[in-house]
């Protein structure tokens, strides 16, 4: 049966644009006038739009093919379909979501991200329009999982000008890129830049600390006229380990292991860990002084807070040494602590950390700039959904919380989307109330499902719901698995409950290409998961209980579910798609 749009779309579609409206705005405003209300979610108001003359008509034909390829996309995907002249075979639902996921990783890959925010102009470097002038005065360090690919294009980018470089990387991370085709991310046989590995099982060591001091080395030693260019990325903490003396690496460590164990906050860690770090908490930007700082940030937490991200070396925070001492009362650790950390601690702060001086520092000299993160993966998903046919929705890059809860969101979504006017249901209220648990706020929720409203009133074929972050998994069993696979797993088993969402997909997929310790990325899914594995004879729920999601992906259908990218030599969390087939409503 046809379900493509009603006739009121299709009228929508041919009216007439008023003197001076592109395609895009016209769409925008009628979509917006026609939009359902809900109760609990406040009234939205269009964006708007202005467009130079000359992108006007670039953005409606883009506009137009992607509602043409969606609208088109009810049809049974299995016949071909012919666009401008081009006979191509429609994709399956999971094959789109596969791409979609592909385009994300493509978008945040450590080189691609480096040149389009690196840029030369002659012996000039521009970085978010600031110029920096070269003169054989540039000096590179770095540290983290994705830097040696960034490293490797910064050289290509300004190498001319390279006087020295030292970057300190995951141990063995050089042999594993050769092995996954990663050669386009390691740095050439004549390189100025020296590679050090370290940090094995992502715990700083030894080696970590040693490549730590190079660097710090390098920093203490230039001039005003020097340029340090910084290139940070998620592992970057581990790799830069440099306790004040008389601390050492070990009583560091354990000192930061007893406030984990004790339940401590990530900020509450991060506090401790600068405190007692010469080169975290703008420590290494400090170092540089008085030569300017460029630091390029692959960020790897939400909200990209700076003085979380590798625990900010270049990012300056205040520091307040009674908030540690508050800290490390609370868990009651004061007793406990070595003799070097309790000297260290007090002992009075550097001028330049103290509170509220300073604060013209990081303006003037220093410049950090993120240029890869799960929102910009989300962009470059969204790009290629509606190359796809696919309706995009950028929901929120900063889900979080227990992904039993986040697998309940995308359910009720999903619900929500194939009968948003069901009046038995108060959506508003079982959808918002989750917002909270999983780190979404109310704003885009209701700004989602109203779109997803819009789809479901005007007929549009699949609509794409996208989000990121980086749910949690509570551990009660001994399993294989990780937080990707297995919030595949729990949306699979929501639908499959809920007979019209069957036909719904989901996907959920590391950025790195690796989800706890398996060489899978995430999982694919959709509503037919219960039953397919019934057919097989395993049980989901027996799984779950034992953390075992990737056992049981790898043996439902010969592992055709899971996601397999490989190392991809970027990090920015993860990302998740919701794939949701559209029904014109009822006249």
């Amino acid at each position: 049966m046809y379900s493509g749009p009603t006739r009121r779309t299709a009228h929508k579609l041919r009216a007439p644009l008023l003197q001076g409206e592109s395609l895009h705005t016209a769409s925008i405003q009628a979509e917006h006038n026609s939009a359902p209300t809900y109760t609990g979610c406040p009234p939205l108001t269009p964006p708007q739009t202005s467009f130079r003359s000359g992108q006007i008509q670039a953005r409606a034909h883009q506009w137009l093919m992607a509602r043409v390829l969606s609208l088109c996309s009810s049809f049974s995907l299995c016949h071909p379909l012919g666009v401008w002249g081009t006979v191509r075979r429609m994709m399956s639902l999971e094959e789109r979501a596969r791409a979609v996921f592909a385009a994300a990783v493509e978008g945040v890959q450590p080189d691609a991200v480096v040149r389009r925010r690196l840029q030369r102009s002659g012996d000039c470097l521009l970085v978010d329009s600031r110029r920096f002038p070269l003169s054989r005065n540039l000096h590179l360090v770095g540290f983290g999982k994705a830097v040696l690919g960034m490293a490797a294009e910064a050289e290509r980018i300004v190498g001319d000008h390279l006087v020295q470089g030292v970057i300190s990387v995951p141990h063995g991370i050089q042999e594993t890129l050769r092995k996954h085709g990663k050669g386009h991310m390691l740095l050439q046989q004549n390189s100025r830049i020296e590679v050090l590995e370290g940090a094995k099982h992502n715990l700083p060591d030894a080696d970590a600390q040693r490549a730590a001091e190079r660097i710090r080395q390098i920093a203490s030693l230039l001039t005003e006229t020097d340029l340090l260019l910084v290139l940070i990325s998620g592992g970057g903490s581990a790799l830069l380990p440099s306790p004040i003396p008389p601390i050492t690496l070990e009583e560091k460590l354990e000192v930061t292991r007893k406030l984990a164990a004790a339940g401590a906050t990530i900020q509450e860690l991060n506090t401790v860990r600068r405190a007692l770090s010469l080169l975290k908490g703008g420590g290494l930007a400090h170092c540089a002084s008085p030569a300017k700082v460029v630091a390029l940030i692959l960020s790897d937490v939400i909200g990209d807070p700076l003085d979380l991200i590798a625990s900010g070396p270049t990012a300056r925070c205040e520091a307040w040494p009674e908030g540690v001492w508050t800290i490390l009362e609370r868990y009651k650790l004061c007793d406990s602590l070595p003799t070097s950390v309790r000297e260290v601690l007090g002992q009075a702060e550097p001028e330049w950390k103290e509170a509220g001086k300073g604060a013209e520092w990081e303006e003037a000299r220093v410049l950090n700039t993120v240029i890869g993160s799960n929102s910009i993966a989300l962009e470059a998903a969204a790009q290629r959904a509606r190359e796809l046919g696919l309706r995009p929705i950028v929901m929120s890059p900063g889900v979080c919380g227990d992904v039993r809860e986040v697998a309940l969101l995308y359910s009720l979504l999903a619900s929500f989307a194939s009968d948003p006017n069901d009046k038995s249901v108060d959506w508003a209220q079982h959808i918002l109330q989750l917002g909270p648990k999983v780190g979404v706020e109310s704003w885009d929720l209701c700004r989602t499902m109203r779109a997803l409203g819009e789809s479901h009133e005007e007929g549009w074929g699949v609509t794409c719901v996208l989000a990121g972050g980086e749910p949690t998994v509570e551990l009660i069993g001994r399993g294989q698995g990780g937080r990707n696979q297995e919030l595949a797993l729990r949306v699979g088993l929501e639908l499959g409950s809920k007979r019209p969402l069957q036909g719904t997909v989901f996907l959920s997929g590391g950025t790195d290409g690796q989800d706890g310790p398996t060489e899978a990325a995430g999982a694919v899914t959709d509503g037919g998961l219960q039953s397919e594995a019934q057919s097989q004879g395993l049980d989901p729920n027996g799984f779950l209980s034992n953390n075992d999601s990737h056992t049981f992906f790898s043996r439902l259908s010969a592992g055709r579910h899971l996601l397999l990218p490989g190392l991809t030599g970027t990090n920015v969390m993860d990302v998740h798609l919701l794939l949701i087939p559209s029904q014109p409503p009822q006249k």
